[in-house]
């Protein structure tokens, strides 16, 4: 007597399915989407996915990169190479433009991770992207954590956590009114090893930063800020060559380096699974502001 066949699906496989299913959803609901792209290890694999979601079509969304100015050269660098090999258009919201025409004021401390949230809002409403992938988790931060895979933001762009629409069985209410937009979470059930695991998997090729090597930093309030035109040593101070890596990028004047040997995918993983600390919270000196910093600058239209 024959038996039925027995079909399992691996864990990457099911949130690599999930992840292309909110994809195809968001292509199929509305109108104009675009997808959040910095050159980070998430946007990457978002990429990744989206790419999978729609072959053997092009991505049918163009990407958007909200630009501080203070970048790593190796992910503009690999940012740039990417969009041109999968031809796609890239979309920059550029804070210092934002700054020299009064959008925004230059912060008196000189990062500029908090006036992102206009100049993503103004290219926003330019463009009229009524949808906006980003590449948050859940693991990454306690207000991450609060938000849904599809997180209603009203005209003003902003998130009200008290009111957030229910997602009984994977199922998306996209409903919105004109200036009134969606900001949608294909990696909202991964986390910091999944993501490495992909891109393991995946062969996905990453900026260099990520990896071990050795950079010239300072020890502040515990953590190893890269020396670079956007952060000099303070009084005091000792520059130090040690051997790091990131585990995030973001605006260079504020993000933080790990210690690490690890100069391959695998030694990556293997750290990644060892550690306890999200990776905002031992390396994003802005978001250790206060518990609630995150959620008040998502209230306001960020990320």
């Amino acid at each position: 007597m024959s038996q039925t066949p027995t079909y399992r699906v691996s864990h990457l496989d099911a949130l690599e399915a999930e992840s292309i299913f909110v994809m195809r959803e968001v292509v199929a609901e509305f109108e104009r989407p675009a997808l959040l792209f910095s050159g980070g290890k998430d946007s990457i694999v978002m990429l990744r996915l989206a790419e999978k979601a729609f072959a053997p079509a092009r991505i049918p969304f163009p990407v958007m990169h909200v630009d501080t100015g203070h970048n790593f050269p190796e992910v503009l660098e690999y940012r740039d190479r990417r969009v041109a090999q999968l031809g796609l258009n890239l979309v920059v919201a550029s804070v210092p433009e934002a700054i020299e025409s009064g959008l925004v004021r230059e912060p008196a401390d000189g990062t500029r991770n908090r006036i992102q949230t206009p100049v993503l809002l103004a290219a926003q409403e330019k463009y009229r992207f009524d949808a906006l992938f980003g590449g948050a988790r859940r693991d990454e931060e306690k207000a991450r954590a609060k938000e849904r895979v599809y997180s209603f933001r009203d005209d003003f762009g902003q998130w009200d956590p008290k009111n957030q629409r229910p997602e009984l069985w994977s199922l998306y209410n996209g409903r919105h009114q004109p200036g009134e937009s969606i900001r949608v979470f294909p990696l909202s059930n991964w986390t910091e090893l999944d993501i490495w695991r992909y891109i393991a998997r995946e062969r996905i090729e990453l900026p260099s930063i990520y990896y071990a090597h050795d950079r010239d930093v300072v020890v502040r309030d515990g953590m190893l800020y890269a020396v670079n035109e956007y952060l000099h040593a303070r009084d005091g101070e000792e520059i130090v060559t040690k051997r790091v890596r990131y585990r995030t990028v973001g605006d260079a004047s504020l993000t933080a380096a790990v210690e690490s040997d690890a100069d391959t995918v695998e030694k990556v993983i293997a750290e990644v699974a060892a550690t306890r600390l999200t990776e905002r919270g031992a390396t994003r000196g802005d978001d250790r502001v206060s518990e609630a910093s995150m959620e008040d600058r998502k209230r306001e239209g960020y990320f």
